[in-house]
């Protein structure tokens, strides 16, 4: 029997559906407990097929079918409730830290023009050399040692270079005072 069906006869109050190993009142209670346990109204439905899945996870595996099914569905409907509710205080927690880290990487749009054109100037006064392991560095996000290898120099020398080229800029922001 499809499950459209099944759930077509179980809005009709037919509580015989075969195969399915929650009775009518058995899904009520673990509504109810999953209800109580906070899970919104629209999560319900996955809740329950939850609880039926490891049901017939538990019978597949070879386990006996718990004595008091009922008891045993409203355990399982608890700990889903918990876990609900970790899982959405996690989120919430890295929505809180991706937020934060967004605000202080971002700052408004003028101060990010300002900025740009201000590091642009500096980059414009740096000796060649400087410039490229910079731009090689920071925008396109190469490591130090494939930049020696592309550069045919040591990689102390890439070091050495872009050490030098950041205390410039360092220097000019903080002379023009953006920074």
């Amino acid at each position: 029997m499809s499950v459209l069906r099944r759930a077509a006869r179980r809005a009709q109050g037919d509580t015989a559906v075969p195969g399915d190993p929650l009775d009518a009142a058995q899904e009520r209670r673990v509504r109810a407990v999953l209800a109580l346990g906070g899970v919104p109204q629209a999560d319900l439905p996955d809740g329950v097929q939850q609880v039926r899945l490891r049901l017939l996870e538990r019978a597949a595996n070879g386990q006996e079918a718990p004595r008091d099914v009922s008891a045993w569905a409203a355990v399982v409907a608890s700990n889903l409730a918990m876990d609900w509710h970790r899982a959405r205080r996690r989120q919430e927690r890295l929505g809180e830290r991706l937020a934060s880290l967004r605000q202080a990487a971002h700052p408004s749009g003028e101060d990010t023009s300002v900025l740009s054109l201000a590091v642009a100037r500096g980059l414009d006064q740096l000796p060649d050399a400087q410039r490229q392991v910079v731009v090689l560095r920071f925008y396109a996000d190469l490591p130090v040692r494939s930049i020696a290898e592309e550069l045919g120099v040591p990689e102390g020398t890439v070091k050495s270079r872009l050490h030098t080229a950041v205390r410039a800029l360092r220097v000019r922001l903080h002379e023009d005072e953006v920074v």
